[in-house]
């Protein structure tokens, strides 16, 4: 747990072995060793959100991307958020002071190769420093808009609940 994260509301923390643990009962819609860390998404907590008529955002590494595709397959949009430039993104991950020298390169080296892959995503959405809530708006445009497609508008978007994970 990186230093202000808290649990429950940035990310739900387990143990390596609980982690395991949760791997071998197939409970995860995807999972990945991820910077050295295991990250995974715990399918009760979709079908609890789904059941709620949620509309589910999922922030997940390009590993994860390509693995919910093959889950989800044309059921899922998939959106790529990209900083306004690699010098903008290197500098916020120095800001942060999270990672080590090493951890930072392997970072910036890992983005590289993500952007290559933007092809494979529905729509690229710039998240500009300072200009979150722009990029947050533009996520919420784009989920109302593939919504329309299907008709499905008219069923929830009154009531619409937007639950980030």
């Amino acid at each position: 747990m990186r230093p202000g994260e808290v649990n429950g509301k940035d990310y739900f923390f387990v143990s390596k072995d609980e982690f395991l643990s949760m791997v071998e009962k197939d409970e995860l819609l995807e999972y990945a060793l991820v910077y050295g860390d295991y990250k995974g998404i715990p399918k009760k907590q979709i079908r609890d959100f789904m059941a709620k008529g949620c509309d589910i955002v999922l922030r997940v590494d390009i590993q994860g991307a390509e693995t919910l595709r093959k889950v989800l397959g044309d059921s899922g949009v998939f959106i790529f958020l990209v900083a306004e430039s690699e010098l903008a993104l290197v500098e916020r991950l120095i800001d942060r002071k999270t990672e080590s020298e090493e951890e930072l390169l392997v970072r910036i080296a890992t983005a590289r190769e993500e952007v290559k892959r933007v092809k494979r995503f529905d729509y690229v959405v710039v998240n500009a420093k300072g200009k979150l809530d722009e990029a947050v708006d533009l996520v919420g445009s784009i989920i109302d808009a593939e919504k329309a497609k299907d008709n499905y508008a008219f069923k929830q978007v009154l009531n619409r609940e937007l639950i980030i994970l």
